[in-house]
């Protein structure tokens, strides 16, 4: 007698044979069996307090692992809590597979369109059909996840998860992902663009990143005498290398966009080259010249008019293009290399500190910090005012160091980002940087990380309001009640779920750091850092150009 099991357990199953080793979710009756099947199959399973914050850990999960993130919902409801999470994760190209229990009856209170969902934030809808393509429909998703570096919804239809499925009637094999090469003609246009540039500037953004292009564009780099930047994505690719400005655009330093802008061409590395890269465009001198490298053609010229576009993989490209120019010197310079080792980082800028007796300024609270903590290290940061100071002043060792949700611009995904990017990498201190209205809006994942006994460090930049509205409309008079609250304690709510904490006003006050760094780290600390709030921060004005 044959034995059998439930569509539900083969999804679980195969998911778990695909690679599927952590899964995050909130488990209702419509996915509580496709999860223990994981489970089962030896998958550890992340139990979050809500959809949003599962959705976020699972994406994070998967950008600091450079592995598959895997979400499990509820129908209906659990799927609608999560959209923002889907939403940042699909449009990040995140390889995410959200598994969604599904009512198909419209007479059911869970019914919803799960497929126009999936299409309304940029995610690719799947659906289990039957108990015989069960294991092909799932390494389908699986495999689009991964080769297309896309977010898909897998619909679990109610009746079809119980259909039962014959032990041995295995059907479906998982696909490699391939190369993308350019044409010859793209090679030697862009070789030919490199021979007569003077100076030209490579921009790697999260495709060079994901392509695990850092190497080769480096040495064509080289080669060719270009200065490399990258997208805030994919900062640290090139960290060490002697012509490296960090990040280009907003949170650019003035040594950086300086020499952009004197750039005679600029070429983007998988990098969309959008307003927030290229401040609008500013960073473009007019008589440069423009190329852009990506895998898909639709991407090329998305943003701003290119002089060439080529469709190929970064690190394929940028090695065959590497075989046909001329080695010189172009932009690198002896007295460029001295002013980038000396001012090419914001820590090494001069400020006044704006510090008071009772607030610290965050560009102080952030420049202590990097002082302050192991060089290994993940920064994950939320959206606000306040986030050009953790991602700009706190150092990171290389490209999978900075965790960036932030492609959609939602507040509140930066605690779940560093509960995923922690689970994702143990070996480094996870840093979570959050502002008052990110972190309280995602508080309750506190009980999350307390539970799975992380070592997180939560700082945050606590200025009581929603500091990008009151630094983009004070200014004309408007009244800001509505975007300004009382001081909350948030150190005291810190110690309700079980963290450690302190509320940090002064430097003198992070001393605190030191014991928790030395001892056991089996719970958070959160440091509720009141900062002062009198100035927007330095990108802040620039990006404020876009909305």
């Amino acid at each position: 007698m044959s034995v059998e099991a439930t569509v539900a357990s083969e999804v679980g199953k195969t998911l778990r044979e695909a690679g599927a080793d952590v899964v995050f979710g909130v488990v209702g009756s419509g996915n509580f069996h496709v999860t223990n099947a994981l489970v089962d199959a030896g998958a550890r399973f992340v139990a979050a307090r809500h959809e949003g914050g599962a959705a976020t850990m699972a994406d994070a999960y998967a950008r600091a692992s450079g592995g598959l993130g895997v979400l499990s919902v509820h129908q209906g409801p659990g799927l609608t809590n999560a959209m923002t999470g889907i939403a940042e994760a699909a449009k990040s190209r995140t390889p995410l597979v959200v598994l969604a229990a599904e009512a198909t009856s419209r007479l059911s209170n869970f019914w919803v369109d799960q497929n126009a969902l999936a299409r309304a934030v940029g995610a690719l809808p799947r659906r289990v059909n039957s108990a015989r393509s069960a294991r092909a429909d799932t390494l389908t998703a699986v495999a689009t996840a991964q080769s297309e570096r896309r977010t898909v919804i897998l619909n679990l239809p109610l009746d079809v998860q119980q259909q039962r499925v014959e032990a041995g009637k295995r059907f479906g094999l998982l696909s490699g992902a391939t190369t993308v090469h350019p044409s010859e003609n793209d090679i030697s246009a862009l070789a030919a663009l490199l021979e007569e540039a003077e100076r030209p500037v490579f921009i790697a953004g999260r495709g060079a990143r994901l392509a695990d292009a850092g190497e080769a564009i480096a040495a064509l780099a080289e080669r060719s005498g270009a200065l490399l930047a990258t997208s805030a994505a994919a900062r640290g690719l090139f960290r060490g290398d002697p012509f490296d400005l960090d990040v280009s655009g907003g949170f650019a330093t003035p040594l950086a966009a300086e020499l952009i802008r004197s750039a005679d061409l600029i070429v983007g590395w998988g990098c969309g080259l959008n307003m927030w890269t290229l401040r609008h465009g500013t960073l473009i001198a007019p008589d440069a010249k423009v190329a852009q490298v990506d895998t898909e053609q639709d991407a090329l010229g998305r943003h701003r008019r290119v002089d060439l576009g080529v469709v190929g993989d970064a690190t394929d490209t940028a090695r065959q293009v590497a075989d046909r120019v001329s080695a010189k010197h172009g932009y690198r310079s002896r007295e460029i290399a001295g002013s980038v080792r000396s001012e090419g980082r914001w820590p090494q800028i001069p400020f006044a500190d704006r510090s008071t007796a009772d607030r610290i300024d965050p560009r102080t609270l952030s420049a202590e910090l990097n002082t302050l903590l192991p060089t290994e290290r993940t920064v994950a940061v939320d959206s606000g005012n306040f986030m050009g100071y953790p991602v700009m002043y706190l150092d990171v060792p290389d490209a999978e160091g900075l965790v960036f949700t932030q492609a959609y611009q939602s507040i509140g995904l930066g605690l779940a980002t560093a509960i995923g990017a922690a689970l994702a990498r143990p070996d480094r201190l996870t840093i979570a940087a959050l502002g008052d209205g990110g972190a309280l809006m995602s508080v309750t994942e506190l009980e999350t990380a307390v539970r799975e006994q992380l070592g997180l460090l939560i700082v945050v930049y606590n200025d009581a309001a929603y500091g990008a509205e009151v630094h983009h409309f004070g200014p004309n008079g408007d009244d800001l009640a509505t975007v300004t609250f009382p001081d909350t304690d948030i150190a005291a709510i810190a110690r309700g779920f079980g963290c450690e904490a302190a509320t940090i006003r002064t430097p003198e006050d992070l001393k605190v750091i030191a014991p928790w760094l030395a001892g056991p780290r089996d719970r958070p600390l959160l440091l509720d850092a009141k900062v002062v709030a009198d100035e927007a921060s330095w990108w802040l004005e620039e990006a404020f150009r876009g909305h």
